[in-house]
């Protein structure tokens, strides 16, 4: 590191073959994974290396999906690659890719201490999951990423690899489409003084900054986590799929997924009005209170909200939404009395639900009870955050949890620009569905590809001191956060609550195309004058002025995206589109038709499930069209001619 002054600012300047951004599961296993393939000139750049969605987020049994590992389990990686393919608009060969890495990323995991459990005889047994054909799935707990990144951060500091805490990514820098450095801001020297301005040159950047949490008020992202996908969009990458993301129903007080047992332990569903009047509403909706139960328990392994299931477990979603946003009542799960539906017992229930609490031993009275004996360890999550299961209910809305889309990507994890590679759940790699758990084993896989393809490129010199273009670009910063020093504007803060806010209403899992349009509009005019409408008292609002422009330009992407895929194809993946003209929800024992006909919506219509959604940034602002989807290899190798390649690869850089 040296000094530099820029315009009277003092500017460090850090030099280094690759930078890593993102101390997650997929940024720490890029950065531990170059370095055993000898690029050890690498280093990780992070906010908090205690932040992220990796280290702070799970759900009853955060499950790893992976390939098939039980004798009773036949499976390959042409299947596993099938089943990640038919998820829709998914490029087959990063879909082969994640399969074909799945064995040896899960077994490195498994090596460093990731105590994924086995049979007496070592077999990895599965379990099945949402979309998922087989049993493939496996989890050491609720907390499973965040075992995984303490593993993984373990294996990094052992080889001593730099990591820049506190230190916040800014822009991206590039010079005739590649990428050539990143502008940051060393929170550590943050100051109104000093804005801590930090530029990185280097040949490659891996970002692993996770999804774009940032976009939605209503979310179970933990609220450390915000993501920097507008940063690369604005660099010139393409973004894929963004329009795509899952939304299921969380806990709000504490931000978790109240997926599996937590649902197949049928809690009560109630209802509390802004007067303190509580409810039971669930029966209200169906004829028979049973037949409320057994969608109850479905979305425990179906649990994000699915256009194909409205008619099945997602109309507890449908419900739930009517309830805050239409009545204004805020929805507790209660775990301390039965719902109505098990007056007599559990013989009114269907087959699967009684069958599945029968096997586990949970026909027990009250649901704390049953989540007692299937999963102890969903109760004490709870215990450890300040909420108590046993004594009071758990507040939960429907709220966005992952981001199937993000950053386009080739079978190496390199985007558009090239030298940048995207890793993680900031990578769009999925599509309009895809078995749950599979993001974990992603994140594994493409810093993995991301690492490999680096670690065999020609080994090139690093800049010593910033280019004309880069120091042009450090400049206009620097004149950007003068200008937020003005008064008379809005705080960081509030302008992002307002974006959010609006985000969860209008283009969420209930998507209105008119309101989409309007909101584009309102979003485009805030990032416009964005210098003269915002306003920091001091330097410590800086990174939150950065930040909110940043979720800015990802709102407007998304939404372009959203805009596209609404008016072509209507309803899909976890979008809902309404409209006035369209068609009314259809369930055998739904008796609240005419309540809920404020979500008449048009059914999709099943197209450009064989494309993916490009968006990218124009002088004229976004624009998202159809692209063909790389279609699935089918590989026919001959083992010496594979041998030779994979040599001529691997000493590339040598």
């Amino acid at each position: 590191m040296h000094f530099i002054d820029i315009g009277g600012v003092r500017a460090a300047v850090i030099s280094l073959d690759t930078l890593v951004i993102g101390t997650g599961c997929a940024g720490f296993n890029a950065a531990d994974t170059l370095y055993d393939l000898g690029r050890t000139d690498v280093a990780i750049l992070t906010e908090g290396v205690k932040m992220g969605t990796s280290r702070n987020t799970g759900s009853d049994k955060q499950t790893y999906y992976k390939l098939s590992l039980c004798s009773d389990g036949s499976d390959s990686i042409y299947e596993l690659a099938e089943n990640l393919f038919a998820g829709g608009s998914v490029n087959g060969d990063t879909a082969l890719c994640e399969a074909a890495g799945s064995v040896r990323s899960f077994m490195k995991l498994v090596t460093l201490g990731v105590p994924f459990p086995t049979n007496r005889y070592g077999e990895y047994v599965g379990y099945k999951t949402d979309h998922d054909p087989r049993q493939r799935a496996t989890s050491c707990g609720p907390l499973t990423s965040k075992i995984m990144t303490e593993k993984l951060e373990a294996s990094v500091l052992k080889k001593g690899i730099r990591i820049y805490d506190r230190m916040q990514a800014v822009q991206l820098l590039t010079e005739n489409g590649r990428l050539t450095g990143l502008l940051a801001l060393d929170l550590n020297r943050l100051s109104d003084s000093d804005p801590g301005l930090t530029i990185f040159l280097c040949n490659h950047l891996v970002m692993a900054t996770g999804g774009p949490a940032i976009v939605y008020d209503a979310s179970v992202y933990p609220e450390s986590q915000t993501g920097m996908t507008g940063m690369a969009l604005e660099a010139g990458a393409d973004g894929c799929n963004l329009q795509e993301w899952q939304y299921g129903l969380a806990s709000t007080k504490f931000r978790w997924n109240v997926s599996g047992t937590y649902q197949q332990v049928l809690p009560k569903y109630i209802a509390v009005d802004k007067d303190g009047n509580e409810r039971e509403f669930l029966p209200e909706y169906f004829e028979d209170p049973a037949r409320a139960l057994d969608m109850v328990f479905l979305k425990g392994y179906q649990w994000p909200f699915d256009t194909q299931k409205i008619s099945g477990s997602s109309i507890i979603d449908i419900i739930v939404h009517h309830e805050i946003f239409h009545k204004g009542n805020r929805v507790f799960m209660d775990f301390r009395s039965d719902p109505k539906g098990l007056e007599n017992g559990f013989d009114s229930l269907a087959e699967e639900t009684f069958h599945y609490l029968d096997r586990s031993g949970a026909l027990e009275k009250t649901p704390i009870r049953r989540l007692e004996i299937m999963n102890p360890k969903a109760i004490r999550l709870y215990a450890d955050h300040g909420i108590d299961l046993y004594t009071e209910p758990l507040e939960v809305a429907v709220c966005a949890q992952h981001h199937n889309g993000g950053i386009a990507v080739d079978r190496d994890w390199q985007t558009s620009v090239a030298g940048l590679y995207v890793a993680g759940e900031a990578a769009g790699t999925f599509g309009i569905a895809r078995p749950g758990g599979s993001a974990l084993n992603s994140t594994q896989v493409g810093s993995l590809r991301a690492a490999e393809a680096i670690a065999w490129s020609k080994r090139e010199p690093v800049a010593e001191a910033p280019s004309a273009s880069q120091l042009r670009a450090a400049e206009n910063l620097l004149a950007q956060i003068k200008a937020l020093k003005a008064p008379g504007g809005e705080s960081p803060l509030a302008l992002r609550s307002k974006a959010q806010k609006a985000m969860s209403l209008t283009a969420a899992h209930i998507r209105s195309q008119s309101g989409m349009t309007g909101l584009a509009s309102e979003l485009q005019a805030e990032l416009s004058g964005f210098f003269d409408r915002c306003t920091i008292k001091n330097m410590q609002e800086l990174p939150h002025a950065l930040k909110t422009r940043d979720m800015l330009v990802t709102q407007l992407g998304v939404l372009s995206a959203m805009g596209l895929t609404g008016e072509t194809c209507r309803s899909r993946g976890s979008a809902l589109a309404l409209s006035n003209d369209g068609s009314e929800i259809v369930m055998d024992g739904l008796s609240a038709r005419e309540e809920l006909a404020a979500y008449r919506y048009l059914p999709g219509t099943g197209t450009h499930r064989d494309a993916w959604v490009k968006t990218s940034l124009t002088e004229t602002g976004f624009g998202s069209g159809f692209e063909p989807v790389r279609p699935l290899p089918r590989t026919d190798d001959w083992f010496e001619k594979t041998w030779s390649e994979y040599e001529e690869r691997r000493n590339a850089g040598n």
